[in-house]
């Protein structure tokens, strides 16, 4: 099973915790979403039929705000549905899937249950989570992966990559026979990324797949929405492999509903990076050593994760322990809002966690 953020309900009932009274810093939401007109298109729904099972609605929106086709543009449920589509529509058992970590480990897991051989490479601590590129090109020629895995800005190291390397990655992956995919899902939370034009959508090749999600910027994880950008003829290979009626009525309502809302995401996203340096500051101001790249949410160095993880929990504040990424000695915290960023610099300072690096 791949470790993931959020609250595990079967954990905290054998702590004895109940889950109403935690703060979860663990998920990366927004932690103010979501937006009243998803609650408005929520109530006014009539559960009774099925759902559109083309997302014809969702996907016009989309396509209206990327600049594509809608037949360029396949709704998913939830990203993480997509990711386990495109490794089995794309990949052949003994094909090789390159992952780009440490990052989201369904990407590796969606590659192996196709067959795939994966390679890693990994971005290290000492350079600060720093890509190197160069290295990167070097790997794809050598190692002529099916699939690249990118996930930029990542998780859990916030790091992102300029537009022309992305570009750059893709043509590479062609010339090896490849495909590159990149994870847009965190693309939302950049600190200037209001108005939300990604620039990929411009200059887009078919060699290029583009995740996105909509659970994490309005704050909808429960209802699992998110969507895939690529050549329509890729899309059509990997929609075959869909279930019908995948995507629910209710999570195809709440995404219009949301990219219909012109006001939410410039509205709260200056608060979440507000809330972001203050946590940051927090922390680092009890001798933590906080890294933190081009994304609000942040990875705290304890020493030990798990210990860390626990200490915290006990005391009603979840986060994510970062063993799972090849990284015992952090955890990942995401900033909520200021009174729930001032509890947990308050719990950590009274647990007097060992700070050594």
């Amino acid at each position: 099973m791949i470790a993931h953020g959020a609250l595990d309900h079967a954990e905290l009932a054998a702590l004895g915790l109940n889950p109403a009274a935690l703060i979860d810093f663990s998920s990366n939401l927004n932690p103010f979403g979501p937006p009243a007109a998803v609650g408005a298109a929520l109530a006014a729904l009539d559960p009774a039929p099925y759902p559109d099972r083309s997302c014809h609605q969702l996907r016009q929106t989309l396509a209206a705000r990327h600049g594509c086709p809608p037949d360029a543009i396949l709704a998913g449920n939830g990203a993480n549905e997509l990711i386990y589509l495109i490794a089995r529509a794309l990949l052949r058992p003994g094909n090789i899937a390159l992952v780009i970590g440490p990052t989201f480990g369904e990407y590796a897991h969606a590659c192996q249950l196709a067959g795939a051989q994966i390679v890693e490479l990994r971005a290290h601590e000492g350079g600060k989570f720093q890509l190197d590129t160069e290295v990167l090109a070097a790997t794809i020629k050598r190692a002529r992966p099916r699939l690249t895995w990118l996930c930029a800005p990542n998780n859990p190291t916030g790091v992102d990559l300029p537009t022309g390397a992305i570009l750059s990655l893709a043509e590479t992956c062609a010339a090896a026979g490849g495909l590159l995919v990149v994870d847009r899902a965190y693309r939302s939370f950049l600190r200037d990324s209001v108005p939300a034009i990604d620039p990929l959508d411009a200059a887009a090749s078919a060699s290029l797949l583009r995740l996105h999600s909509l659970t994490k910027s309005y704050a909808i994880a429960g209802l699992r929405l998110g969507y895939l950008l690529a050549d329509a003829g890729l899309i059509a290979r990997i929609a075959a492999y869909q279930p019908t009626w995948s995507v629910s009525s209710p999570a195809q309502a709440a995404a219009v509903a949301a990219l219909h809302d012109p006001v939410f995401l410039p509205w709260s996203l200056p608060q979440i990076w507000a809330g972001s340096d203050a946590l940051r500051d927090g922390l680092r101001g009890l001798g933590l050593p906080v890294h933190r790249a081009d994304l609000p949410f942040m990875l705290v160095r304890p020493g030990d994760g798990a210990v860390a993880r626990l200490a915290l929990l006990r005391r009603g504040c979840a986060v994510r322990d970062c063993a799972s990424f090849g990284l015992p000695a952090w955890v990942r915290v995401s900033p909520r809002r200021p009174e729930e960023n001032a509890r947990i610099i308050r719990i950590w300072s009274e647990i007097g966690l060992d700070t050594s690096l």
